[in-house]
């Protein structure tokens, strides 16, 4: 052991250790006997020494700490000294003390450095309003203590005054301020601590506002008080509060506290108050008031809280010394108390406690530490802090742990008991520490806590079990108990009696009838023990006395003599002593008494199917005409396989079985015959009838057919009843047989009289084969009723009627008129009418026939009604008719001649709403999860809805089919959906459902019950009440209760148990306990004193269950430790070592002690050293060993069970130790590889003269792991080692190092490569759909387990499935077991298996299934060893499977613009799977797939549909797929078909643009559905009020899709008009319209000045000045010209800058020989202004060259005459010789004929018009043109080409101007150079568009006459013509116009809106008055603008 200590005085070497707990008793604890003041301030320089009072006992060692960082370690120094202080050294500072009883912590202390900066630099400036206040705050300077402040104002000291306040914070406020005021202040800072005195920048203060009145200012608060706190014993506190107000005489402030005034203590006029001495009692909230006296202005008032605080001061403190036992808890006391409440702190030498990391140390609510489980290391000084914000105090004390001597409070009691029972022989201790418990019996140890021989067990509390007890267990035991600081003992005595037992038991036996039973009893049992027999039969005791048959023998055995059926049964011997009770059962069997007991009733239902038998004794016999009954007994029970749910009557004529009538019966299980009834069956008809019973899964077999005929009947009326051989007395009457015969004819009846004269009767009786006669005795010209009826047995049947005038032939009627409509029902009208011409005999039937439907839906008239023989009827109501649909009637009447013609349609009318007549068919239900239904229906189709399409949906209404839970609904607002998925049910419960369809009106019927159980699932919870109790240390019993009904959702299999460590990161391990009947589990194999989280759950074929919660806590029981770990020799001397250890790697309890053992390793070493170590010890060092010798040490644990293993080391004492060598290259035999282990040898290398301690193995998986560690703890005394925990089919190395004392060998070499075996997969594939494939088959699709999961090479799968039904059988059946043996039979299919072996499948189709059967599939993989698990069950329902193919032969056909007509065929037959229950037929517009995809629903199966409302002359793709009851099959591939064309839908826009007072530019958009190719667009333009009482209406026609643009120039100025165009394709479509108001506009520019005109040559230069420029600048000029006499004015020049007032071009732009007048148009922001006055007329005629003048002519045409006249005379030479050559015609004249409309029109490329003739580019220009002085051209039209105009003029416009039409015709050969200028018809090689100057005239009138002005015998050119008319009628007159181009840009006004389309050119800018542009002058130098149009 070591030293307690240094003497007192000497000074350590190394810092001390605490004391463990042998402390010398006179050793002090230390402590302080001062504490440093809690702040002191030192200067700046000064010297500064700290010194910590403590005293204790020596040695005592200090440590400073600053800030909490340490500044020191811990020497004998106790004073820290700074030589210069300055400010970084503030802060906290402490010291902490120590000895070896422990270490304190000082209370801090606040060093503060005092010092001063500097004020910041600059002048600030400040301003404030006169009469408020100006509040000054003080510069800013770095200083501690703060300064004390004085404030100046230029040079002079500001003291406070009534204006004048200095705050707290020494801010200056300046109350109500004057002009005066203004100044420059600053302040003088003084450090009243070293003296320092700083002077501030000055702050300039100016006050504004000086001039104005002195108005009051209310009270307002410039400096509130502030919230304060302060420590108790201060000599006082000052609130503050400064307010300002105008007159500030009168302002007066009150304080109050908590709203009570203060009077005391207020200086500085009222602005403080002053609190001396403050107190607890002084804490509250302060406020104050400012009042303005005299005023009625409200007063303000701000308000602070004042806090007082308190120091903390303990209330309770520990005693300097506390003294506690090992084991114990102790609570170490500390409470303080202060304001606010102080915090407290814990520390233990000096160290903070952490609390939250230590459970055994806990912080109790009054401050005070709670320590338990005391050791010896919590020995030491203890620190209580109590600290707040007024400060800190502590307290401390020294805790020493002591130890008691042990001492057996209750010892052991003599006891007695029975062999094989338990013996418990109590020893309860008390002792610190804890003292060990021993057991002898003798001399020989039972149990300690290393030692436990089996059946004897160490308890918790020091007893001992003994269990079971022997005989040999007899004798005194011993207790003893033993400590570290004694022993103490105590015994008893154990008697034990053997136990009383049978030995021959009875037999089970079988015995004839009659004879002898006997029944042995023999026992064995401690002699001095008595015992008795008693002997009972099933359970009830046996009298023996009182049946002389039985017998009792003295050793036990019953005899029973006579034996009979009564005697069998099962016979219990019990024997009863104090030595112990014992039973055994024996069975008796009595031969020839009949068959045994039946076990008792387990109910289990299995699933459903159909019945095998028909119904027994089935007759059937007609009762009438059209009712056949039915009689039959049902099938037996055992065949009806389920629950009897009725039974069908099936009647069906011969050959026409698929048309039977189908009648369903409930089940009578009453009566043992049934009675149904087929009715509605036809007359006099022969039926073969059958019987079938059927249940849920389907119908079973029908009975035998049987042929019955229905009675005989009255027949029907005779067919086509006539007249014919018509006389005055005589008629010949026709008929044909009934239709309905209804039995064997007899006859027929006629008769007749005279209309209305019953009395003149005549009646004949006619044989059954005559269908004729003759009336004879007729009067003539009267009319006669003639009836004719047939007859059969049963009577006459219905009389077929008609009246006949007597030689009159009656003729054909005529048709009703005057149809009306009234009482206007959802399925019924009123008809009235008005009869048409009755044909001469009476009407006999009238009939209503009717379109039904939307407009264009049906053109068929279908008969919906007749009414017969009521030929006076003038109205009828129609029934029958379909709700919510559109009817048009007509009406025919019928006469015996035939049928009238049909009379004129109603109106249409649409029936009223009704709620739906029919539920949605084929409803069936299947399950979709464990907790979803899947729910299918037809949906009703269009003609049901009886109602507005969008407001019908379907009900689902839904329950459970054992009546418990509610009923819900749930509504589906889709009129086209036909599934539904009812989600969150309960699992495994079966469920009734119903749909209904619904409208806005109602609900219609609910279709039948379906039924359906979702799917079985895991439990939803865990059992009840799970307990666990530990048997043994490694053992424990866990018990559970069942789950509740409600959340089993399935059928139980088995429990679960789930257990694992508390805490730990392992998987849970799983207990299996089979069987719905488990309750318990004995979980075995557990670790040892190791506390489990144990749950319980129970699972289905379906998987596990949920856990339950929350997880029981159990310990297993305490057991002696396992070896300690990890032991090694750090330090080895010749004479000493030193061994360090780690505890045992299973303590198996807690460690109480350790010992070590250490003795020589040689064979006669006797002697060994032990040594018991605390708990807490890892280290000893064992002293005085020999040299150089190998010394044996054990180290063992000790629990309360006692020592357990002990570990064993070598140790050489030598010094001359190393490392080990590796060990060998490790070596892996083959048998030795398994498939996750090998075992792995290897032989040691050298140890290096220390013994190995341990081997670490690694492994590295291959090929690109890395080395990874296994095992660092395999003993040293091993050279092989099995590695375990390895993955199977994979390649590792190995290698191995060895560990000694000094350290790690080098790792040897790695082993060979080495492949583990294969072992069965581990996981089973993942199953990713089961979806049906056809009727017989399901398509299964899944993922097979991930590689490594595999194990192997996969081999395969292996497909496992059977049939499933959810409906249980409700009857018993009679199954036998040919084993006798047999104690379980399988009552459920098995599974059939499939092997899939190809691996690489993912996919397969399981076919041969049977239909309409729901099957349940897994699935597993194998390889070569084996077969995985199995995935988790899937099921499907086999029979309905989507169709595999498209409809086929899909044609779409255009019908109309918006309906095609789409037809196909239906898939193949072998890929409907099923019945196709109707067609999705998907189109889109081939152009917008995207956006324009339909769908329509057809829930029939038809082969054609119409699609309707589509968009005309629109490519359609249409595909079309089937559907059954399963769903969609696939779409067909598109089928493409385009609309008809139709009307386009209106322009998308219209614009204006160059909007002057007489014209504007119009544009518009194409439509944006053109709905077929466009023809061309009509404009109609008009004024919107008359202009000069004349309304002119003008209407334009454009011929093709483009220009989009025309220019208008026949506009009156300032008129509104109002513009519409319409596009046309082969009709005309909705015209788009706007209105325009011609210039100009508000805001344009007014008339420049009249222009004059200068002419030089061939150029004309117009001048003119500036006008009005408007609300804008000018922006440009436009030039306007129009030819003198008459015409209109067009644009000739534009865009001429602003800056030029004249402008000169050529003539060659302009007609020749016509006079032209001018006028100038100003432009600016604002649109075209108003135009200036017109010029005076200028001629465009130049000077004739030569070739014009006459004696030129005069030459050139005598030359001419000359050449004619031989040419004349040649060609009569030529002549006579080809007297009969053929003349050829070339064509039609070209000086007459049209132009046709090809001809005339074609678009260039840039979508302008142009004028073609003869197919030829008109290329000369459209200048003005003569030829002496006559017009050669026609007038062109710029605007687009093929126009058709027509005026349509609300005056007689004819009055005015004659309506005649010319036409114009021009060749092209007659246009030469010799008919016009020089410059004519040069062509510039780089042409500008110019604008056209011309567009149309023909809506002026002027120029009708104009054109009529013309030299006769010029040929023109036929270019267009028009007609204008009063009736507005449009003639198509084709126009066209050349093409237009532009000199100049288009200048876009703000106001304009679309300009023109043409091509600009940047005008040129030349800044002269006189515009000149280039080349203007020179003639022939520039092609003439195109288009500048003649006005002829």
């Amino acid at each position: 052991m070591q030293d307690a200590g240094p003497e007192w005085g000497s000074v350590p070497r190394s810092p001390p250790h605490p004391c463990p707990g042998a402390c010398l008793a006179d050793d002090v604890s230390p402590y302080f006997k001062t504490e440093p003041a809690r702040s002191q301030v030192h200067l700046e320089g000064n010297r500064l020494v700290l010194t910590c009072m403590a005293e204790g006992s020596w040695p005592l060692e200090f440590k400073w700490l600053h800030n909490g960082r340490e500044l020191t370690k811990f020497s004998l120094e106790y004073r820290y000294m700074i030589t210069s202080l300055d400010r970084t050294h503030a802060g906290f500072y402490r010291c902490i003390v120590r000895n070896r009883m422990g270490a304190l912590l000082q209370r801090q202390t606040e060093v503060q450095v005092a010092y001063m900066g500097s004020f910041e630099d600059g002048e600030a400036r400040q301003s404030v309003s006169h009469g408020e206040a100006a509040v000054i705050r003080a510069p800013h300077i770095a200083s501690f203590p703060q300064p004390q402040v004085t404030w100046f104002r230029d040079g002079r000291k500001i003291p406070p005054s009534s204006r004048i306040a200095i705050t707290l914070d020494n801010t200056l406020v300046i109350l109500s301020t004057v002009a005066p005021d203004a100044g420059r202040y600053y302040v003088q800072a003084v450090n009243d601590k070293n003296g320092d005195n700083k002077t501030s920048q000055p702050i300039a203060l100016t006050v504004e506002n000086v001039g104005g009145p002195a108005d009051p200012i209310a009270p307002t608060i410039i400096i509130p008080p502030r919230n304060t706190s302060v420590v108790a014993g201060t000599s006082e506190v000052t609130m503050e509060c400064v307010a300002n107000a105008r007159p500030l005489i009168k302002l007066h402030i009150v304080w109050k506290k908590d709203g009570a005034a203060v009077s005391g203590s207020i200086s500085d006029y009222n602005r403080r108050l002053t609190i001396l001495n403050p107190a607890l009692s002084d804490s509250g909230y302060y406020e104050c008031e400012a009042v303005l006296r005299s005023s009625s202005v409200p007063s303000v008032s701000r308000g602070a809280y004042l806090s007082v605080l308190e120091p903390p001061q303990f209330v309770k403190e520990p005693e300097k010394h506390v003294t506690a036992e090992m084991e114990t808890v102790v609570v170490i006391p500390c409470q303080a108390r202060g304001v606010p409440p102080p915090a407290m702190a814990w520390y233990k030498d000096a160290a903070p406690i952490h609390l939250e990391k230590l459970s055994r140390f806990r912080l109790q609510p009054d401050g005070s530490l709670q320590i338990s489980g005391l050791v010896p290391d919590d020995t030491g000084m203890f620190q209580c802090f109590a600290h707040n914000d007024a400060g800190e105090v502590q307290t401390s004390t020294y805790l020493a742990v002591t130890s008691i001597a042990p001492n057996i409070t209750r010892g052991p009691q003599d006891s007695t008991v029975i062999d094989g029972m338990s013996a418990i022989l109590t020893c309860e201790t008390s002792g610190a520490p804890r003292p060990a418990i021993t057991w002898q019996k003798g001399e020989r140890i039972l149990a300690s806590g290393s030692v436990q021989l089996p059946r004897f067990t160490l308890l918790e509390s020091g007893s001992l079990l003994i269990s079971p007890t022997h005989i040999a267990d007899v004798g005194s035991y011993t207790c003893l108990a033993t400590n570290s600081r004694g022993v103490d003992e105590a015994s008893a005595d154990l008697v034990v009696w053997a136990r009383t037992r049978i030995t021959a038991p009875p037999q089970d036996q079988s015995v004839i009838k009659g004879t002898k039973a006997s029944l042995s009893c023999g026992v064995t049992h401690d002699p001095s023990v008595t015992i008795r027999h008693i002997w009972e039969k099933d359970g009830a005791p046996i009298s023996v006395d009182s049946v002389p048959r039985v017998r009792l023998d003295g050793d036990g055995t019953l005899h029973i003599s006579q034996t009979w059926s009564g005697d069998i049964g099962t016979y219990t011997c019990k024997v009863v002593s104090v030595g112990g009770n014992d039973s055994r059962s024996a069975h008796l069997r009595v031969r020839s008494a009949g068959l045994g007991v039946y076990s008792m009733k387990v109910t289990e239902w299995t699933l459903q199917g159909v019945p095998t038998v028909p119904p027994g004794n089935v007759q059937a016999e007609a009762t009438n005409s059209t009712t056949v009954r039915f009689t039959w007994n049902p099938p037996s029970p055992q065949f009806i396989n389920g629950i009897n749910q009725g039974y069908k009557l099936i009647a069906w004529e011969p050959e026409q079985e698929e048309e039977a009538t189908v009648v369903t019966v409930r089940p009578n299980f009453q009566d043992s015959i049934h009675v149904g009834y087929v009715v509605g069956l036809k007359k006099f008809a022969e039926y073969f009838t059958s019987v079938l019973c059927f249940t849920t899964p389907g119908d079973g077999p029908r009975s035998p057919p049987q042929l019955v005929r229905t009675h005989e009947d009255v027949p029907g009326p005779v067919g086509h009843l006539s007249f014919s051989d018509i006389l005055d007395t005589s008629l010949k009457v026709s008929w044909q047989e009934p239709v309905e015969k209804n039995g064997i004819l007899t006859g027929y009846r006629i008769s007749w009289e005279e209309y209305n004269r019953t009395n003149t009767r005549v009646t004949h009786y006619l044989p059954n084969v005559t269908l004729e006669y003759r009336v004879t005795g007729l009067t003539a010209l009267t009319t006669y009723t003639i009836e004719v009826a047939a007859m059969t047995s049963k009577g006459q049947g219905q009389v077929s009627s008609s009246t006949i005038s007597s030689g009159v032939p009656p003729e054909l009627p005529g048709a009703p008129t005057n149809l009306g409509i009234s009482n206007i029902s959802p399925r019924s009208v009123t008809l009235q009418f008005r009869p048409g011409y009755d044909g001469k005999t009476s009407i006999s039937r009238w009939q209503v026939e009717a379109q039904v439907g939307q407009v264009g839906e049906s053109e068929e008239w279908v008969l919906v009604h007749q009414l017969a023989n009521e030929p006076d009827s003038r109205s009828m109501e129609v029934p029958g008719l379909n709700p919510y649909t559109y009817y048009s009637f007509r009406m025919r009447q019928v006469n015996i001649v035939g049928t009238s013609p049909p009379s004129l349609p109603s109106r249409r009318i649409q029936t009223l709403q009704a709620p739906p007549d029919v539920a949605p068919a084929n409803v069936t239900l299947r399950t979709a999860s464990e907790t979803s239904l899947w729910l299918r229906w037809m949906p009703l189709p269009e003609q049901e809805y009886n109602g507005s399409p969008e407001s019908v949906g379907y009900r689902v209404r839904y329950a459970r089919s054992d009546g418990r839970g509610r009923t819900a609904l749930h509504a589906i607002h889709d009129r086209v959906e036909r599934e539904f998925t009812i989600e969150d049910l309960e699992e495994w419960t079966e469920y009734q459902v119903q749909v209904q369809a619904f409208n806005a009106i109602g609900a219609g019927p609910w279709s039948r019950v379906v039924a359906g159980r979702t799917r079985e699932s895991v439990p939803s919870s865990g059992p009840a009440n799970v307990s666990a109790l530990a048997t043994t240390s490694s053992s424990m019993l866990v018990r559970w209760t069942e789950i509740p009904e409600a959340d089993r959702n399935g059928l139980i299999l088995g429990y679960k148990v789930v257990y694992k460590e508390k805490d730990s990161d392992l998987r849970a391990r799983f207990w299996l306990a089979e069987g719905n009947a488990s309750r318990s589990a004995q979980l075995a194999g557990l670790g040892k004193y190791v506390l489990y989280e144990i749950r319980v759950l129970a699972f289905t074929r379906i998987g596990d269950g949920v856990p339950s919660h929350p997880p029981i806590l159990e310990r297993t029981l305490d057991d002696v430790p396992g070896p300690p770990v990890g032991i090694l020799f750090p330090e080895v001397r010749t004479t000493s070592v030193r061994l360090i250890w780690q505890p045992p790697a299973a303590p198996n309890g807690i460690i109480l002690a350790y010992q070590i053992t250490h003795r020589l390793n040689t064979t006669n070493a006797n002697t060994a050293t032990v040594e018991v170590l605390n708990p807490s010890a890892r280290q000893y060092t064992a002293l005085g060993l020999r040299p150089e010798s190998t010394y044996l040490f054990r180290i063992t644990a000790q629990t309360r069970k006692g020592w357990g293993e002990a570990a064993e080391a070598l140790v050489v004492t030598t010094e001359k130790r190393d490392r080990p060598q590796p060990p060998s290259k490790p070596a892996v035999p083959q048998e030795e590889v398994k498939a996750r282990s090998v075992l792995l040898s290897w032989e040691p290398g050298s140890d290096g003269l220390s013994p190995v301690r341990y081997y670490t193995v690694q492994t590295r998986e291959l090929p690109a792991g890395e080395w990874s560690l296994h095992s660092a703890s395999v003993s040293h005394n091993t050279t092989s080692f099995v590695v375990d925990r390895l993955k199977p089919f994979t390649s590792y190395k190995f290698r191995v190092k060895a560990t000694n004392d000094i350290g790690d060998s080098a790792y040897s070499e790695a082993s060979e490569s080495l492949t583990t075996l294969q072992a069965a997969p581990e996981e089973a594939p993942t199953i990713l759909s089961v979806t049906p494939h056809t009727t017989t088959s399901v398509l299964l699709r899944w993922q097979p387990p991930a590689e490594d999961k595999i194990n192997g090479i996969l081999l395969g799968f292996r497909l496992r499935y059977r049939e499933l039904a959810y409906d249980g059988l409700r009857g018993f059946t009679l199954r036998s077991i040919g084993n006798p043996g047999a104690r379980w039979t399988e009552l459920t299919p098995v599974y059939a298996v499939r092997n899939l072996s190809d691996a690489s499948l993912t996919q397969y189709e399981l076919d041969n299934l049977s239909k309409h059967q729901r099957y349940e599939l897994r699935m597993s993989v194998y390889n070569a060893v084996g077969e995985g698990p199995p995935s988790a069950p899937q099921e499907v329902f086999v029979g309905e499977a989507v169709p595999t193919a498209a409809p086929q032969n899909v044609a779409v056909q255009a019908a109309t613009a918006t309906q095609l007509d789409v037809t196909w065929e239906p898939p193949p037959p072998e890929a409907q799977n099923g019945d196709i229950q109707g067609y999705k037929i998907y189109f889109w517009e081939a152009q917008r797939a995207n956006e324009t995809e339909r769908v329509k629903t057809l829930f029939l199966p038809e082969s054609g549909v119409k699609l309707k409302n589509l968009t005309g002359y629109t490519a359609y793709l249409v595909s079309v797929a089937a559907f059954n009851a399963a769903g969609d099959g696939p779409r067909s591939p598109p089928a493409k078909a385009r609309t008809q064309q139709a009307a386009p839908s209106a322009p998308s826009a219209i614009r204006f643009s160059e909007l002057t007072t007489t014209s504007v530019n119009v544009s518009w958009e194409p439509p944006l559905l053109p709905n077929g190719i466009l023809e061309g667009y009509r404009l109609v333009y008009e004024p919107c009020m008359p202009v000069d009482g004349v309304s002119k209406i003008v209407t334009v026609d454009v011929k093709g899709s483009s220009p989009l643009w025309m220019k208008v120039k026949d506009l009156a100025e300032g008129v509104t008009y109002r513009f519409r165009i319409r596009a046309k394709t082969f009709a005309y479509g909705p015209e788009i319209e706007a209105n325009i108001t011609t210039g100009p506009g508000e805001g344009a520019p007014g008339p420049p000045g009249e222009p004059f005109i200068s002419r030089y040559g061939s150029a004309i230069t117009i001048h003119w000045s500036s006008g009005d420029p408007g609300k804008g600048p000018i922006t440009r000029y436009v030039i306007e010209a129009r030819p003198s006499d008459e015409g209109l004015w067009d644009i000739l020049i534009k865009d001429i800058p602003k800056e030029v007032t004249s402008y000169t071009f050529s003539l060659d732009i302009l007609k020749q020989g016509v006079s032209y007048d001018f006028r100038v148009i100003a432009v600016n922001d604002y649109g075209y202004g108003t135009p200036s006055a017109p010029s005076p007329a200028v001629s465009a005629q130049k000077a004739n060259p030569f070739y014009e003048e006459w004696w030129f002519l005069v030459v050139i045409a005598l030359v001419g005459l000359i050449f004619i006249l031989l040419l004349v005379f040649v060609l009569i030479i030529r002549g006579q010789s080809k007297k009969y050559a053929k003349k050829s015609d070339s064509g039609s004249n070209p000086k007459s004929a049209a132009l046709s409309h090809g001809e005339m029109v074609s678009l260039d490329e840039g979508s302008f018009p142009a004028l073609e003739l003869n197919s030829r580019r008109l290329s000369v220009k459209n200048s003005f043109c003569r030829k002496n002085g006559i017009y050669t051209r026609s007038p062109p039209r710029p605007s687009p080409g093929s126009l058709h105009y027509s005026d349509e003029d609300v005056t007689k416009y004819n009055d005015l101007i004659p309506a005649e039409s010319s036409s114009l015709t021009e060749k092209p050969s007659e246009i030469s150079d010799s008919q016009g200028s020089d410059s004519e018809y040069e062509v510039d090689p780089n042409p500008q568009k110019a604008h056209s100057f011309v567009n149309h005239y023909i809506s002026d009138p002027t120029y009708y006459n104009s054109w009529r002005r013309q030299q006769k015998g010029i040929s023109r050119a036929q270019a267009y013509s028009y007609t204008e008319s009063d009736s507005g009628d449009p003639d198509h007159c084709p126009l066209s116009n050349s093409n237009s181009t532009q000199q100049g840009s288009l200048f876009r006004p703000k106001a304009s809106r679309t300009p023109t389309p043409q091509t600009p050119v940047n005008p040129p800018s030349q800044q002269s008055t006189l515009y000149r542009p280039p080349s203007s002058l020179a003639p022939g130098s520039r092609a003439p603008i195109a288009g500048f149009s003649s006005f002829v």
